[in-house]
């Protein structure tokens, strides 16, 4: 019996609200739920996501170039990846058309497991992964940030990170100060600028805030500016991150080889989902720096558990796939006491609830 080919692929949206939302601007999650079936009848599932731009023209690719590319290709993720990357080229090598890669890559990944769960087909190395709460919460009010650092702590998180980058300098500092007196001197503090610091700015920034003792600064720069990055990590002590906003292999590499990064938070559907994700983890292991997965801690936490550097996954407040009501239980995931583990599921476990079109 030959090799079972790819023969059709299926998509449904589900745009569901944030309870804490991101800012004025980002109130909802969009996903695309894609289902792959192979000519034996066999399905795996996947998805995309985006709190913001380019669902409905993701949903175009997928439904629209992909289905017709992929049809009649075998069901092995990394021979279909680089065959669908190739084709895609023409409307980029990597943002939207890796975004639909990843609904795509993720179904064939779920097939690929069988009956085994995804963390031990990939090569689980631990039990267990350590879980820092973020959020999304540049526009909180001070009390409300507060509040939120509290609700960490309660919850038993051994790391949390807050975003900086406000106009005012100052008002980042009395942020940070007050987060630090809420988590304590145990607790690892990191802090993400999102890209809106340029290199002055970011020089001072640092400086201002070096002595609540960020164990690193995520995305100060643009994040293709990678000799802007080399220039700032060899101006700075603290540890600089980058990578939820780059793309392909070639990006992580260029900044790898650069040195211009402490640590690398690849986001698994951004990069075009867990074939360019494990290529992005090795080519960080031979420059001995690690992968903390960007968001989705659903899928991420399970890809952690096979990271070869120590990793941990980001988990920000209520918007986790589980908690924003999108998977039928039980969970492909449980954090409990700033620890994740995976269930006994087979593939990646997710099971998205019934709803979108």
């Amino acid at each position: 019996m030959g090799e079972q080919v790819i023969a059709r692929i299926g998509v449904r949206a589900r745009t569901v609200p944030l309870s804490r939302p991101w800012g004025p601007d980002v109130r909802f999650q969009h996903v695309l739920i894609c289902t792959v079936e192979l000519d034996d009848g066999r399905t795996g599932t996947g998805f995309s996501w985006t709190p913001q731009i380019g669902a409905g023209a993701v949903r175009a690719l997928l439904e629209g170039e992909i289905a017709e590319a992929a049809a009649g290709l075998p069901a092995h993720p990394e021979v279909v990846w680089d065959l669908l990357w190739r084709h895609l080229r023409e409307a980029g090598g990597g943002g939207l058309t890796t975004m639909a890669l990843a609904a795509v890559d993720l179904a064939l990944w779920d097939l690929r497991c069988g009956g085994r769960g995804l963390a031990d087909v990939l090569g689980r190395r631990r039990d267990s992964v350590t879980v820092y709460g973020s959020g999304v919460n540049r526009h909180y009010p001070l009390e409300d940030l507060v509040a939120q650092a509290k609700r960490w702590v309660a919850a038993g998180y051994p790391a949390v990170k807050v975003k900086v980058g406000l106009d005012d300098l100052r008002e980042d500092v009395r942020r940070v100060a007050a987060v630090r007196e809420v988590i304590g001197p145990e607790r690892l503090l990191m802090i993400d600028a999102n890209q809106r610091w340029d290199l002055l700015r970011a020089r001072a920034a640092i400086a201002e805030l070096t002595p609540f003792e960020p164990y690193w600064v995520e995305e100060p720069l643009p994040a293709d500016d990678v000799a802007a990055h080399v220039r700032l990590r060899e101006s700075v002590d603290v540890p600089i991150a980058v990578g939820e906003s780059v793309y392909t292999t070639y990006g992580f590499r260029d900044l790898l080889v650069a040195g211009a990064c402490d640590v690398v938070q690849p986001n698994v559907v951004r990069v075009g989902g867990i074939t360019p994700f494990l290529r992005i983890a090795e080519l960080a292991r031979t420059f001995g720096v690690p992968v903390h997965p960007h968001l989705l801690p659903d899928i991420s936490g399970q890809l952690a558990l096979a990271l070869p550097l120590e990793p941990m996954v980001e988990d920000v407040e209520d918007a986790s796939f589980a908690a924003l009501g999108l998977l039928d239980p039980p969970y492909p995931v449980t954090i409990e006491d700033g620890v994740l583990r995976a269930g006994g599921h087979r593939g990646h476990g997710l099971v998205f609830a019934s709803g979108g079109a």
